[in-house]
């Protein structure tokens, strides 16, 4: 992956914040994608976390055959 394709590059992507009581280094919060649903009714969603370096297909270059 360039630079230009990982969350670092998205403007969707918050890097100063996780939501695990744990900071994982080089974490931040994917804000394109929804918050995930918890197994607890009256658990609050939270925000998929990912690193810097991590990528999607919201980046690709490609297309699939429709």
């Amino acid at each position: 992956m360039t630079k230009g394709s990982t969350c670092s590059a998205c403007a969707f992507y918050e890097d100063h914040a996780a939501n695990s009581a744990a900071q994982l280094a080089d974490a931040g919060l994917c804000r394109f994608n929804p918050p995930v649903t918890q197994p607890e009714a009256d658990a609050r969603g939270l925000w998929p976390v990912v690193t810097s370096k991590d990528w999607c297909g919201h980046f690709s270059t490609q297309f699939a055959a429709e």
